[in-house]
């Protein structure tokens, strides 16, 4: 969730159980964005439409993707699923293309391409918008009351008090203050400029880490990360928080754990129905954890894949 809107960032199998499962229901999650078309990023649209068609009620679904992936896609609804029949809400498949995808005044979201298996695979970045404080004690000195007149500097407009003096919103604003980034990336093998470049600085990282480091060679042979890697390159990055998904059922937790936290302060492997609110400010936090397992027990199904509850605000 980002403000009021939602988005479900990949779609695998069993996505609809898990967000019934979560309590946090199907409403206005009227997007999909899909990061590439291998089958456990969108096996689950269809359960997801099968869903909707019969307890929801949505004015319309929109699944970005890129093309080969959109190709899939339609297969899978319109060919396996629907056959032929017409949806149950007006259906959109949206090409993504790198860049500014949508925009308001409180943040963008935005595409940029990555490097895995294939083709048309992308990463997102959820960037709230840089905002400059207004300083109350700056105001109180030059007399602008509380009320529509402070409002109106806030949104850089220039008051004329009772006394006849005019005040400049660069008198009572701070200077900007940038706003909390996201980025999430689905599997990716090649950390390039472009990633970088969107990743360098970033409040929050979500990114796979689908091997331990004692597998390197089959990660690279197979086009994905390490949990080290992850961890090693969120610190490089200057990251503040990364958040490991897609993580192998081979490994146990405290491994994957161990691996994450030797390079990364504040690297967190994520299960199943863990929740973290972002903000500018404060470092990203857990507002509530999955299910939790007993002392050296191995409990690989709390680690799912495609289904991450991330929260901005």
């Amino acid at each position: 969730m980002v403000k009021d809107q939602r988005f479900l960032i990949d779609c695998g199998e069993g996505t609809q159980r898990q967000i019934l499962r979560s309590g946090i229901g199907f409403k206005r999650l009227n997007r999909v964005l899909l990061t590439h078309g291998h089958l456990d990023h969108i096996l689950g649209l269809a359960g997801l439409l099968s869903t909707l068609m019969r307890w929801e009620s949505l004015p319309e679904l929109e699944i970005w993707g890129g093309t080969w992936t959109l190709d899939r896609v339609q297969d899978l609804l319109h060919t396996v699923m629907l056959r032929g029949a017409p949806p149950p809400m007006p259906l959109h498949l949206i090409d993504l293309k790198p860049g500014v995808l949508m925009e308001d005044r409180d943040y963008t979201v935005s595409a940029f391409p990555v490097q895995h298996r294939g083709r048309d695979n992308y990463g997102f970045a959820f960037v709230e918008k840089s905002r400059r404080p207004f300083l109350v004690e700056r105001a109180e000195a030059l007399g602008v009351p509380p009320g529509p007149e402070r409002a109106r500097l806030v949104r850089g407009e220039a008051v004329r008090l009772a006394d006849g003096r005019v005040i400049e919103p660069d008198q009572v604003l701070g200077p900007d203050v940038p706003g909390a980034r996201l980025v999430h990336i689905g599997d990716i093998g090649v950390l390039d400029d472009t990633v970088r470049e969107v990743v360098r600085g970033a409040h929050t990282l979500v990114i796979e880490g689908t091997y331990l480091d004692v597998d390197a060679e089959m990660a690279e042979a197979f086009g994905h990360m390490t949990i080290g890697r992850a961890a090693r390159f969120a610190s490089e990055m200057g990251v503040e928080t990364v958040l490991i998904t897609h993580v192998s059922r081979r490994y146990r937790e405290r491994d994957m754990i161990r691996e994450a936290e030797q390079y990364h302060p504040r690297a967190i492997v994520v299960r199943d129905f863990d929740r973290f609110v972002i903000a500018k400010g404060r470092p990203a936090h857990k507002v509530s954890a999955g299910p939790q397992p007993a002392e050296d027990e191995d409990r690989p199904e709390l680690y799912g894949q495609e289904r991450r509850l991330v929260e901005l605000d």
